[in-house]
């Protein structure tokens, strides 16, 4: 019997539009301030993000309102669906999921809100998978199976070109700041049960996203992965890094380089770099 189960994520996912399109992944915009204007993250061109970090100018992110979850989940009903999987960025980094949480409490159908513990296409790989899954008329529970499994074998890392923008947005002190200014340190994060903890570092870029690199190997296990490199203004070095890992992984399935969500830059800053390996489960 074949089911119909709608998947919604939000923005942070880092899906290509086409993809979502294909798919019926229905992406839900979070909310960027840059001073004293705020939009939907996707109406905000990066390059005047950057400017305006690089500048000082005052930058908030905030997660969509329940109204924008609440009119989606009923287009979903409207649409026949008997139930909808919405998954998105880590409730460690964003209120997103209380809000869809919210929503779905005012609608007539069972909505299953994930936590997805991780951010950028460390959601966008399983949100993928979950998709494919309903598009074959898998059940509600096979589909949260399936991204359930995605979730749990995914890794997130970013690497950041310096720590004042962390700083800024609280995730790390004003004397590590300093210090690793001082130092030349470049980190490379990690998120574990979605809090960002440090995972390796070096001094100076290479170095940093070398071990990147090992780390994303390490991790991407011996059957097909799925990788995914997103950056913040920082294209060259992006590609640099698909390369690398596509040469050291046999089974690549798919390799998505985009650039980041804004919402994600505001607080990783100019230069940064996301890496994700989801193996294909």
């Amino acid at each position: 019997m074949k089911h119909h189960v709608a998947i919604v994520t939000d923005s942070t996912a880092s899906i290509p539009p086409d993809v979502a399109d294909q798919l019926n992944i229905c992406v839900i915009q979070l909310e960027l301030k840059i001073g004293d204007q705020e939009n939907d993250e996707r109406r905000v061109p990066h390059s005047e993000l950057a400017q305006a970090m690089r500048e000082g100018t005052p930058v908030e992110t905030g997660p969509p309102p329940p109204p924008a979850f609440f009119w989606n989940y009923n287009d979903a009903a409207s649409a026949g669906a008997e139930a909808i999987v919405s998954v998105h960025i880590s409730e460690g980094l964003s209120k997103t999921c209380e809000s869809a949480r919210l929503a779905a409490d005012e609608v007539n159908l069972p909505v299953y809100v994930v936590d997805s513990r991780l951010c950028g296409l460390g959601i966008g790989f399983p949100v993928i998978a979950a998709a494919e899954a309903a598009a074959a008329g898998a059940s509600p529970q096979g589909v949260l199976g399936v991204l359930d499994r995605r979730l749990r074998s995914t890794t997130q890392m970013i690497y950041v070109d310096t720590l004042e923008y962390l700083r800024r947005s609280g995730r790390v002190g004003r004397a590590q700041a300093m210090l690793g200014q001082a130092l030349s340190i470049k980190p490379v994060l990690v998120l574990r049960e979605g809090i960002l903890e440090p995972l390796v570092k070096g001094r100076g870029p290479d170095r940093a996203l070398k071990k990147a690199v090992r780390q994303a190997v390490s991790r991407a296990g011996d059957g097909q992965v799925d990788i995914g490199i997103e950056h913040f203004q920082y294209a060259e070095r992006a590609n640099e890094v698909a390369e690398q890992l596509k040469a050291q992984l046999p089974q690549v399935r798919r390799v998505v380089i985009a650039e980041t969500s804004a919402i994600i830059g505001a607080h990783a800053g100019p230069g940064a770099l996301g890496l994700t390996v989801s193996p294909a489960v």
